[in-house]
């Protein structure tokens, strides 16, 4: 037997909180499972600047075709400015929700996956709105974030009900405040999707409001 395996504690849910499934409260197991998640979203997160791209016979250009060239990639460092933002945004909500957990089970490695798997395919719906403007685009991108979310939401409502996998102390107004936090990224990119078929740049400007309520979040979540 490992010493990994040695390590691991589990244990039965208690009939008065409701749990049958059985949890494991080992620390190697959990800080694996945190590793591989930052693994993802540092991934995830470098791979935005890769989209980023001259064209071919860039290398033949003068200083002004160059300038002129750099200048124009403009809407491909909109999308990886606004990508960047929502994925770090996303890496500081699982951040601060895994400071929460106290144990894990098979099934949060498993919303943790779909979570990850999410995060993953952020960078090539950051390629489509770099490369179009459309109206398309612009609502696959808001969709990918709203999946992302939802993902997000259904992982945090497994960890905190009935208390399932939090550390003992946690008051009911923080895990609401978290539950909150990911619910309003859903609706910024909703409304960002119904403001495309007025104007997409409006609605991609719409994102920008994803900062405030990530610093909201931030600064005023209490501390148990």
């Amino acid at each position: 037997m490992t010493d990994e395996m040695s390590n691991e504690k589990p244990a039965q849910t208690n009939t008065k909180q409701k749990r049958s499934a059985t949890f494991y409260t080992d620390k190697i197991g959990l800080e694996r499972l945190i590793f591989f998640s930052d693994a993802v979203f540092a991934i995830a997160i470098t791979l935005l600047a890769l989209e980023i791209r001259l064209p071919e016979e860039a290398g033949q250009y003068g200083d002004l075709e160059m300038w002129a060239a750099l200048v124009g990639l403009w809407h491909q460092y909109l999308a990886y400015i606004i990508s960047f933002l929502v994925i770090g945004s996303f890496w500081m909500a699982h951040h601060r929700k895994f400071r929460l957990v106290d144990r894990y089970d098979n099934r949060l490695l498993s919303l943790n996956l779909l979570v990850l798997m999410s995060i993953a395919f952020i960078p090539f719906a950051s390629s489509v709105i770099s490369v179009s403007s459309t109206r398309s685009a612009t609502i696959f991108y808001a969709l990918t974030m709203v999946v992302v979310s939802l993902f997000f939401t259904a992982m945090w409502v497994y960890i905190t009900h009935d208390n399932r996998l939090l550390k003992p102390d946690i008051s009911q107004q923080r895990k609401q405040r978290e539950f909150i936090s990911v619910l309003s990224t859903v609706v910024v990119f909703l409304i960002s999707i119904v403001l495309s078929f007025i104007n997409t740049d409006l609605a991609r400007l719409s994102w920008i409001l994803i900062l405030p309520a990530g610093i909201y979040v931030n600064t005023k979540t209490p501390t148990t």
